[in-house]
């Protein structure tokens, strides 16, 4: 069997690596006999740069071995075998030291048994074969279907070796059969060509024809895990890094699958790698990671890639978040920007935490105090007012799906939309309220959360809502077969389904309502696999033994808020995170997953830690991010960090959402939006539902979600061509800006204060500073020689430009 090449050496002492300094390092420091003649075993050779960190040089080596003619090595340190026995692989560096390591070979002269799901169904994986865009696709392609990625071995052999007389396979003459005649373009293939002839793929294809095609044996070994080396380094740009990649088995043998697995960026503009495991840095400075992929099995490689300049004169650290994404910047040598100014933070801040622009006393009152800590008593005061509720609200009423799709869910979505509201005005701990929401039961007159069942009425929605929301888990994929890119199976699937299994329904006393109650009995899911029930299942838990009476749905949430959960926290405060920056620490926010690492895993280990200990305080996890110095630092990069993305080396500027630039255009203009049956003056921010979209076309062009699915990515900040002409020439913001009680119009008539006064005012209403001399001197010049009908309509030019500047449309 191949994956016997994985067999462990004795402990003998020729097989003990020797270096003649200790400069260089090669891993594996001992190689596994080499079984078979299609065995091989990647190495990689690293020694220290000045700075003290490894670097690859496993291409800048000279191979050689001793004695000649047992094994071979390629440039690229890949060792084969030629014939029975022992050798020692020595690789010398430029400045001639010296690595040594032993290795055995065993059996060349014929292979042993193939197993199908070890061997062969990896290949189709890592040429994309058994991928949703080919056959791995649910009707297959042009009359050839395999499982998707492989989870369902059983499956392909049978369409290989039975379906249709077997005809794509030919042992008399493997490279003759259409498997391989299609693989390697020797006929036409849709596909294209995805092997080369002779290539390892090919030859393990032919081998296991000419076996026989076995499927393998029920005793056979199954992997347990892979394990990629090196887990990350610190590279240059423009590097390289070949990565060695392990497969363990049940019984304790090991194998290098370096060759077979499969290698993806998450980061294409950081690192690339291609299917040898070599990895090469790009010109972008940040972090960059792999994933490698062998049958369901992951692991991820990191690359750390540093600008190099000296980092110092660093603005003071405020907090633990300063310390830790310093740190990071140290490390890189990416040099931070300065802080912003006062202006730029009281509307930075209270449009993150309030939802709304500065109004003119506010800003009064900020620029004219002159205590050092003014800044963290600003945020106190917003945090404190109704307008931090409402705005956060607004984010979790779309999350929690607060839909209005029928006339009768109004009293449903206003409740639910007001509970929500008032949880986060007490600032109720997350851990309660996620509590409220998942367990939600009776009436929802006396119990507003059981709306939230309104809109995930089967099992399969509520699990995948909960596991993304709460958990930023996504289980959608491991419903039909294993998740491609984690280890969750169908197995942990339906036993996080069977949480749900006992949720009952029975109408309510209005219509178009519901009363959710626990249906008393075992609580299951099946497994349409294997058809078997599945017990309630926490993620990476043993089933809990409940008791017929008690609803599961509590077990879960008491899992959930176990101080010890790796997800509950980090979700909460990943998703918080990216509110206030505008990227997630792990990005998306709620996908968060070995293969998915945190861009700085120190400091979300580090928030979701001080999260729990804090009794899950959301207001004071807010006040913590925002007091720290990298919010505060300005958006204005400088000469090193322009193209940073993901360092948080400056502010990035986010467009304002479509609730808040509506809200802050009718304060600019003076003119409040209407809403149908809403009282006056009620904000876009304070909407409760997705009703209103379709009501006003400003909401809907600029993005406001339509509630319909649990994930933040439903809300649109892309800008497009339709929200530029809406902007530019809609009859709604001409006719705020015109309108003869506006701000405008009352400047303009306003014939007891200067130019200068006015357009002071119209700034700070904007942007909460003054404009700056070159601004005023251009709309000085522009109001110059204008009668007294003409400045009204100057005015309100000027405050049409001003609304279509990108100093207004984003927070920075």
């Amino acid at each position: 069997m191949i994956h016997m090449i994985g067999r462990t050496l004795s402990v003998a002492a020729w097989l003990i690596a020797c270096t003649t300094r200790a400069d260089l390092d090669l891993q594996p420091a001992t190689v596994p006999t080499l079984v078979g003649p299609h065995a091989g075993q990647q190495l990689a050779i690293s020694r220290p740069n000045p700075q003290g960190h490894a670097t690859d040089i496993s291409r800048k080596v000279t191979y050689r071995t001793e004695p000649v003619g047992f094994v071979s090595v390629t440039s690229g340190g890949y060792v084969q075998p030629i014939k029975n026995g022992k050798a020692t692989v020595i690789a010398t560096s430029d400045d001639m030291q010296e690595v040594r390591i032993a290795i055995e070979v065993q059996s060349v002269e014929a292979a042993p048994p193939i197993n199908f799901p070890n061997d062969i169904v990896p290949l189709f994986t890592k040429h994309g074969c058994n991928g949703g865009g080919c056959h791995g696709k649910a009707d297959g392609q042009n009359g050839f279907r395999l499982s998707l990625f492989g989870y369902e071995p059983h499956e392909d052999y049978e369409h290989l070796v039975h379906e249709a007389r077997g005809r794509r396979l030919f042992p008399a003459a493997p490279e003759h059969s259409l498997i391989v005649q299609k693989a390697v373009g020797d006929i036409p293939h849709g596909g294209g060509t995805r092997m080369e002839l002779n290539s390892y793929a090919t030859r393990m294809l032919s081998v296991w024809m000419k076996q026989g095609m076995p499927y393998g044996k029920a005793e056979d070994p199954t992997i347990t895990h892979i394990s990629v080396f090196p887990k990350e380094r610190i590279m240059q740009p423009h590097s390289e890094q070949q990565l060695v990649v392990t497969a363990y088995y049940s019984d304790g043998t090991v194998r290098d699958i370096t060759r077979i697995a499969e290698f993806e960026s998450n980061e294409k503009e950081m690192v690339k790698a291609d299917e040898h495991g070599l990895v090469t840095t790009l010109n972008q400075t940040g972090s960059g990671s792999v994933m490698v992929r062998f049958q369901e099995y992951v692991d991820v490689f990191q690359a750390i890639i540093p600008l190099g300049v000296e980092v110092s004169n660093l603005p003071p650290a405020r907090n633990y978040i300063d310390d830790l994404v310093y740190e990071r910047l140290k490390l890189l040598g990416l040099p931070p920007s300065g802080e912003c100014d006062d202006a730029t933070f009281i509307r930075r801040v209270t449009i993150d935490l309030a939802g709304r622009i500065p109004d003119m006393e506010e800003v009064k009152n900020f620029t004219n105090d002159t205590n050092n800590d003014k800044r963290t008593k600003l945020i106190d005061r917003l945090l404190a007012h109704p307008d931090y509720a409402d705005y956060f609200a607004n984010k979790w009423s779309a999350i929690l799906r607060n839909k209005r799709n029928q006339d009768s869910y109004t009293r449903g979505t206003y409740t639910f939309h007001s509970w929500i509201r008032d949880s986060l005005h007490k600032n109720k701990p997350y851990n309660q309220f996620m509590r409220e929401v998942v367990t939600a039961t009776g009436d929802l007159g006396i119990h507003p959360p059981v709306a939230w069942y309104r809109q995930v009425k089967s099992s399969k929605e509520q699990l995948q809502d909960t596991a993304q929301i709460f958990l930023g888990v996504r289980l959608q994929c491991a419903e039909c077969h294993h998740h491609p890119y984690e280890k969750w199976s169908q197995q942990d699937y339906y036993g996080f389904a069977a949480f749900f299994s006992r949720v009952g329904r029975k109408p309510g006393r209005h219509p178009g309502e519901e009363i959710i109650y626990h249906s008393r009995g075992t609580a299951s899911a099946k497994n349409p696999k294997t058809n078997t029930n599945v017990g309630p299942t926490p993620l990476d838990g043993q089933p809990l033994n409940l008791d017929p009476g008690e609803d599961p749905r509590k077990a879960l949430a008491e899992w959930m808020a176990d101080e010890d959960n790796p997800f509950f926290a980090k979700m909460l405060v990943n998703r918080y995170w990216k509110h206030f920056f505008g990227r997630g620490l792990v990005e998306p926010e709620d996908d968060i997953r070995v293969t998915n690492p945190a861009s700085h895993p120190k400091l979300l280990n580090r928030l979701a830690d001080e999260f729990v200990a804090s009794q899950y305080d959301l207001k004071k996890l807010c006040r913590t991010i925002t007091e720290s110095q990298i919010y505060q630092l300005t958006a204005i990069p400088n000469d090193y960090n322009l193209t940073d993305k993901q360092n948080y080396s400056r502010y990035y500027p986010k467009r304002l959402s479509a609730e808040v630039l509506l809200d802050a255009i009718d304060t600019v203009t003076g003119k409040a939006t209407t809403f149908s049956g809403l009282p006056p003056n009620t904000r876009a921010v304070q909407l409760p539902d997705d009703k209103f979209n379709s009501e006003n076309f400003f909401l809907e062009v600029f993005g406001r979600p339509e509630m319909d699915s649990a994930c933040e990515c439903e809300r649109s900040s892309d800008a497009n061509l339709a929200q530029t002409l809406h902007l530019l020439n809609s009859k709604g913001i001409h006719n705020k800006i015109t309108a003869g009680d506006g701000v405008a119009n009352r400047i303009a008539k306003d014939t007891n204060r200067s130019d200068e006064d006015k357009l002071y005012e119209l700034y700070k209403l904007a942007f909460a500073r003054e404009p700056v001399t070159e601004e005023m001197t251009a709309a000085l010049d522009y109001l110059k020689g204008k009668e007294a009908d003409q400045r009204t309509e100057a005015y309100q030019d000027i405050m049409w430009a001003l609304i279509n500047t990108k100093e207004f449309l984003f927070n920075h």
